[in-house]
């Protein structure tokens, strides 16, 4: 079967508009992200509402990410074995599902979170199905002169789902608080009718398995994948390790008490900086792209990651650590493109969503268990020794995959990885 990206025509007089039926995917992916981020954030409002405790949020967060570690390999399998399109959409079904749910249970004024825990657990089964399909989607069908632009576009529309999100639901919230679901309900469907008018991608799908527990073998072959592969392992292990250590936004609160004496409003600015810089960076990157020495670009980016993340822990100014923040939001959006363009190339069609569900998996564990570790850190080591600890960390992590994966290092354009049987096989354009 064809594929969109099997032949490379010169850009000289192509079309460098972006297709139709990406348009009209990159906006069922602004509606999907909008709905979930604004739920999320409503959700954990309510439940800290009826607690109190700051452990039930990390239940919450808990519950939604157990479906994604039990469902990865199956979830990925679906993608790569299924129209994309479908195993989104089918995703799409469980997450309305689940807004309807958190709706009904909402308006009964409930003092008891466990229901709710429930429904986030039913909520993350249906991102699992969601992320890898959704992920592999847009390389599937940008055209090749015009797929970072694409993958920039994405991070765009990303980032404006996550600000418009909580604001969006923070206004319903006010007029009632079981309407952020309605609206979530809303987006959801809207994503869904939306998705029906992107065209197949046509690429090559994984056929059926014909040996006895081959259906296993196939569903895990996305683990075996990365770890054999240095290109994939690399990009997906310096991203896991980066966030798992560098993870100072989840000590945000305590920096803005202790380190810089700013209240509520001033923590809430903190956290807006987090979402302005990485916006203002996937902005820059729709507009230009990185097209050359990618793998160098994507570890120095991890670099001023780190090193955003010590000056945020040493400084006592408020206007320094928000400027930090930008930057080291920014650095990481710049990683997360890059990041997000070469393992899609670098993974053949027909494995993608496995691929993809495993890197999911990680990022999403990266996420969890950074925000434990800094706790952790924080608990002994203070504030600062948490935060700067942390930074240092990340540092480390560069040089040790700067001098470890000299494969990833030393892409220079993204058309120059290709997947080419196991491992990758990264062109030399020089």
């Amino acid at each position: 079967m064809s594929s969109p990206h099997t032949d490379h025509p010169p850009p000289d007089g192509l079309d460098n508009r972006i297709p139709l039926g990406v348009r009209f995917l990159l906006a069922a992916l602004f509606f999907t992200a909008l709905a979930s981020i604004g739920q999320i954030t409503i959700l954990g409002k309510q439940v800290f509402d009826m607690t109190g405790r700051e452990l039930d949020l990390g239940l919450l967060g808990l519950f939604e990410f157990l479906p994604i570690l039990l469902l990865a390999p199956i979830a990925g399998r679906a993608a790569d074995r299924y129209d994309r399109r479908v195993v989104y959409a089918i995703g799409l079904v469980g997450e309305i599902a689940t807004s309807l749910g958190l709706f009904l249970y909402i308006r009964t004024d409930p003092t008891n979170v466990w229901p709710i825990f429930a429904m986030m657990f039913l909520f993350g089964t249906a991102r699992a199905f969601v992320a890898p399909s959704s992920r592999s989607l847009p390389i599937d069908l940008a055209p090749p002169h015009v797929l970072e632009r694409v993958v920039a576009i994405r991070s765009v529309v990303f980032q404006l789902g996550i600000i418009t999100g909580p604001v969006v639901a923070g206004f319903a919230f006010v007029v009632d608080p079981s309407l952020p679901y309605l609206v979530a309900i809303g987006a959801y469907v809207a994503a869904l009718g939306i998705l029906s008018l992107v065209p197949a991608s046509g690429v090559a799908r994984l056929q059926r398995a014909t040996v006895a527990g081959g259906m296993w073998r196939e569903a895990f072959d996305g683990l075996r994948f990365m770890r054999r592969n240095r290109v994939v392992f690399g990009a997906i292990s310096l991203d896991f390790f980066a966030v798992l250590l560098g993870g100072a936004v989840a000590l945000l609160p305590a920096i803005a008490e202790e380190r810089l004496g700013v209240g509520a409003v001033g923590l809430g600015w903190l956290r807006a900086a987090v979402g302005i810089g990485a916006f203002l960076m996937a902005l820059g990157l729709s507009i230009r792209p990185v097209r050359r020495n990618v793998g160098r670009v994507l570890l120095i980016a991890v670099g001023i990651f780190g090193v955003a993340t010590i000056v945020l822990g040493l400084t006592q100014s408020f206007v320094v650590a928000f400027v930090a923040l930008m930057v080291l939001s920014a650095a990481d959006a710049i990683s997360v493109f890059c990041r997000a363009t070469i393992v899609p190339l670098a993974t053949p069609e027909s494995m993608r969503g496995r691929v993809l569900a495993v890197e999911n998996l990680f990022i999403g564990g990266s996420n969890e268990l950074g925000a434990v570790e800094s706790g952790v850190a924080g608990q002994f080591l203070g504030v600062v020794g948490a935060v700067v600890s942390g930074g240092i960390g990340t540092l480390v992590v560069v040089v040790l995959w700067w001098t470890r994966f000299p494969r990833l290092r030393n892409i220079d354009r993204f058309s120059d990885v290709r997947p080419v049987g196991d491992p990758v096989d990264v062109i030399d354009s020089s």
